[in-house]
């Protein structure tokens, strides 16, 4: 994968690169979503005393994972995601968001996005069993195994089960990290995609999924991160699986606020631009 150039990001911006102590300046903002602990020498010497097989130089380590992150934030995500495996299970954070994210919005080939998350699957589980006490290591597996879940179908991913590992994973994020609000927005849409698709009854019966659960979370992680285009959104996009056009005007509203906010990094960047497409 790394081998082949990808789809260059569209929306360069000065305002993204994250140069020198401008990373940590910012860094609560852009990581109000997924609660990522900023990547300075401490935390570092915290992952290597949880795993010492991971590496032995904290400083080297810890810039490594900084110029990783700043290639994320700016765009550059072939850049992130390889920086990110040279790390091992300590880069498999910036890794897997820089390879989703790029995905998502910019790799039209499905089969190739289907690839693309079955290989994030497996290095989310290699991160979840090398730093088990890591709350994004469990995220960026929930993440991994949804966006693999909505190339395949959802029928197609209930039926191998896959739903009751993102469900899983969501779960343990939360009760390692109560205020993700990229974990909230996600198990928000694990129920109103669920109930979408199998009905309530069925949905809550099978899955342990309901419409009132899906709404409440997806209105936590907009109270958490009111200023993210993704919580928006999502938002809306789970207003139109629970309730397919009844509710269009709040869907609507929903991304129109999503699209005119003013975007921190790429991700964002992408976020906002797919959200005004969807209104034009």
């Amino acid at each position: 994968m790394a081998k082949k150039a990808w789809t260059a990001f569209p929306y360069p911006d000065k305002a993204f690169d994250y140069a020198g102590a401008a990373l940590a300046k910012a860094w609560p903002k852009l990581h109000a979503g997924d609660l990522e602990p900023f990547p300075d020498e401490a935390h570092v010497a915290a992952l290597l005393e949880a795993n010492p097989k991971l590496g032995k130089d904290v400083a080297a380590i810890a810039n490594q994972l900084q110029d990783a992150w700043r290639a994320f934030h700016k765009g550059d995500f072939q850049k992130a995601y390889e920086a990110g495996i040279a790390l091992k299970a300590i880069g498999a954070s910036v890794a897997i968001k820089a390879s989703g994210i790029h995905a998502s919005h910019l790799l039209d080939d499905e089969a190739a996005k289907t690839a693309r998350y079955e290989e994030l699957m497996r290095l989310a589980d290699e991160a979840v069993a090398a730093l088990p006490g890591l709350a994004n290591s469990h995220y960026r597996r929930a993440f991994a195994i949804g966006r693999l879940s909505q190339t395949i179908s959802i029928a197609k991913a209930l039926a191998q089960g896959l739903a009751g590992k993102v469900r899983e994973s969501l779960d343990r994020t939360l009760e390692l990290a109560p205020k993700h609000a990229e974990a909230a927005t996600a198990l928000g849409l694990y129920h109103a995609e669920i109930v979408g698709k199998v009905g309530g009854m069925l949905a809550r019966l099978t899955y342990g999924a309901n419409a009132a659960d899906a709404e409440k979370n997806l209105k936590h992680a907009l109270k958490l991160t009111p200023d993210s285009p993704i919580a928006w959104i999502e938002y809306g996009n789970g207003l139109q699986l629970l309730h397919g056009d009844s509710r269009d005007d709040e869907v609507a509203e929903a991304w129109d606020k999503a699209g005119k906010l003013k975007p921190r990094d790429a991700m964002e960047a992408l976020d906002a631009a797919w959200a005004r497409e969807q209104l034009e």
